[in-house]
């Protein structure tokens, strides 16, 4: 069977959607023996937008492909016929999810934070449509038999990071008692064990109050030397940097 599992950092590569081409096209009705040129303009291709999705809870789905593309935009056509705008690709990302950019010298520059729901950022965005013949036409040049290719849209490889967002975090040695503490304050029901590491990947849990609502996160074990990467190490040291508050348990 497959397991669901938090899955916290991937990298992928948004393609946009290249420009359409323009097009080279002469009016021929009856009656009109030199028609004009009427070619049409090339669409816009498609971004790649990213959503902050409550719904969506870890970036397993996102990580399924390693490259998304856009729509590219339609070609024009006779009759001064515009080609089609691409649609835009709109790949939806967990609350908390950190925006960064891989480039081709291996040097990072942040994008973004979607640090609330609903928040979009365009991660790359569409080519422009070439120019059809009738763009070109001058009273010189009347009849020209040129048109434009469309621009290629932008490519960036991105590194996705899922910070989880959280009032309270409960940190601990391995085998403290963390799971145990979020069962007994809320619904949710981890994994509990008489052995490390019982939990592997961050658990939330809601605790409700009176009229009073918020999160705490169960943040597997903190162990000497986590910073230097022993245990777990930093995949569960950057959940607790949103945290409001931290529960050192014992």
């Amino acid at each position: 069977p497959i397991i669901d599992c938090m899955i916290d950092r991937v990298e992928i590569t948004a393609k946009a959607g290249d420009g359409g081409n323009g097009a080279v096209s002469f009016r021929r009705e009856k009656f009109v023996p030199r028609g004009g040129p009427d070619g049409g303009d090339g669409g816009i291709g498609g971004s790649v937008v990213l959503y902050a999705d409550p719904s969506v809870r870890t970036l397993l789905e996102i990580g399924r492909r390693r490259i998304y593309r856009a729509d590219r935009g339609g070609h024009g056509l006779g009759s001064n016929k515009h080609g089609r705008n691409g649609e835009d690709l709109v790949l939806r990302l967990p609350v908390g999810t950190q925006v960064t950019v891989i480039t081709e010298e291996g040097s990072e520059e942040p994008l973004g934070d979607l640090v609330e729901a609903g928040m979009k950022i365009v991660a790359v965005r569409g080519g422009k449509g070439g120019w059809g013949n009738a763009r070109f036409a001058t009273s010189v040049h009347q009849a020209p038999r040129i048109a434009q290719s469309g621009h290629k849209g932008e490519e960036v490889r991105l590194r996705l990071d899922l910070k989880l967002l959280a009032d309270v975090g409960i940190v601990g040695l391995p085998n403290a008692g963390k799971s145990t503490l979020l069962t007994n304050v809320s619904a949710a029901r981890p994994k509990i064990g008489a052995y490390p590491f019982t939990t592997l990947e961050p658990q939330l849990g809601v605790v409700d109050i009176g009229w009073e609502r918020f999160v705490v996160a169960d943040i597997p074990g903190l162990i000497e030397g986590a910073h230097e990467g022993a245990g777990l190490g930093l995949d569960f040291l950057r959940h607790i940097e949103r945290t409001r508050l931290m529960i050192h348990l014992l």
